[in-house]
């Protein structure tokens, strides 16, 4: 079973506001959610781009997290086509300052909310970034078990390494006398520590916790009351880490097998992805008609193309293929693009058109004039009422 929990911060402050006092250590939660999490989404307003101190700050606590986070500028239809451009571009370059990454952060552009665009000039842009960012959050389920697996490797070996620097500092302390120059020297030059156990038990510098906040933590505490090596439990974390994580590894793509032919179904996944429509993924086509719409979106326009099918003449409330051509290439539209909105409309396959095929026809060349693509088979809330 795969629960999903969507957890959203308080806003972040800038400006004069980030001089108010929240009450509680804001980076050091976002820290702990960071750990815990599957995905990081960092959202940007593109009219209105800046990055504040706080929100520098909060960036800088999900380093060692970069693999989770994704960049998520929002209201770019607030902004024109030249104008989007130079804000994504200035977006990269300070996300490059902050997060201090050799990749480049992934980025999503469009317009996250269900009101009409401001410029519609990137509408398919949109679409298309929408439905990679959607197929990205389905794929955490799938990846959920290795990223904890990583996790459980990175605490363990953490764990180990925080058991030799306790060991060391036990180990330097004095028996009685000058104990607390001996602490602060130990911890002034907790670096040269590092370094001595890294070239003794060959360990890799990233498996050492922030120096930084482990001196802070250490200037709490008495070195004298730490616990010696215990070799014993270190030779259990080492075969856990040589045995038991390949049997749970070599579990890992059995999961994967069997969730890959079956998506993510319901909740923040219902009616985004592109699997039946590819007008617009499946916006303004009627998929997403509501109770008081009509049940056929082509019935909106219905009338005016009545009034054109009935010039041209139908027979037994059908026109013939010449008929409807005569119609039909006033679009201007290639031949083989006409060809393929026949071939969808004539529903039948009678090789006539009656008023709600001939309708269909008219709304299909419509929406390739407004620069969509047509579907390789006619979508089930496209097809005619009678035909269905």
């Amino acid at each position: 079973m795969f629960l999903s929990r969507l957890t959203n911060t308080p806003g972040i402050l800038s400006g004069e506001k980030q001089r108010v006092d929240r009450g509680y250590d804001f980076t050091g939660v976002l820290e702990w959610f960071a750990e815990r999490v599957d995905r990081i989404i960092l959202l940007f307003d593109a009219h209105k781009l800046d990055i504040s101190d706080e929100f520098r700050r909060s960036i800088e606590a999900l380093r060692g997290h970069d693999d989770k986070i994704r960049i998520v500028l929002n209201k770019a239809d607030m902004i024109d086509h030249q104008q989007l451009m130079r804000v994504y571009g200035a977006l990269m370059w300070s996300l490059g300052k902050v997060l201090q990454t050799p990749e480049v952060a992934r980025v999503y552009i469009g317009s996250f909310w269900d009101q009409p665009l401001r410029y519609d000039v990137n509408r398919r842009l949109f679409e298309d970034e929408e439905q990679d960012l959607f197929k990205d959050l389905q794929s955490l389920p799938r990846n959920a078990a290795l990223r904890k697996l990583n996790d459980l490797i990175k605490r363990a070996r953490l764990a180990k390494v925080h058991a030799y620097i306790i060991a060391e500092l036990r180990k330097e302390m004095p028996t009685v006398f000058g104990k607390d120059s001996k602490k602060k020297d130990l911890i002034r030059n907790l670096s040269h520590i590092y370094d001595k156990l890294q070239r003794e038990h060959q360990i890799s510098p990233g498996d050492f916790p922030d120096i930084k906040k482990m001196q802070e933590v250490l200037a709490n505490m008495d070195f004298s009351k730490f616990n010696p090596l215990k070799p014993k439990l270190l030779d259990i974390v080492d075969r856990m880490l040589a045995d038991d994580i390949s049997v749970l590894m070599a579990k890992i793509p059995m999961e994967d097998k069997a969730t890959k032919n079956g998506d993510i179904r319901g909740g923040a996944f219902t009616n985004v992805e592109d699997t039946v429509s590819p007008f617009g993924y499946k916006r303004g086509e009627g998929i997403d008609a509501g109770a008081g719409e009509l049940d056929w979106i082509v019935g909106k326009e219905k009338a005016k193309y009545d009034e054109i099918f009935r010039k041209l003449d139908p027979t037994d409330g059908k026109v013939t293929g010449s008929a409807a051509k005569s119609e039909m290439v006033k679009s201007k539209l290639p031949n083989s693009v006409l060809s393929k909105v026949w071939k969808l409309a004539d529903v039948d396959k009678d090789g006539m058109l009656d008023d709600e095929e001939f309708a269909l026809a008219m709304h299909l060349i419509n929406i390739k004039i407004d620069g969509n693509d047509l579907p390789a088979e006619l979508p089930t809330h496209l097809v005619p009422p009678s035909k269905r």
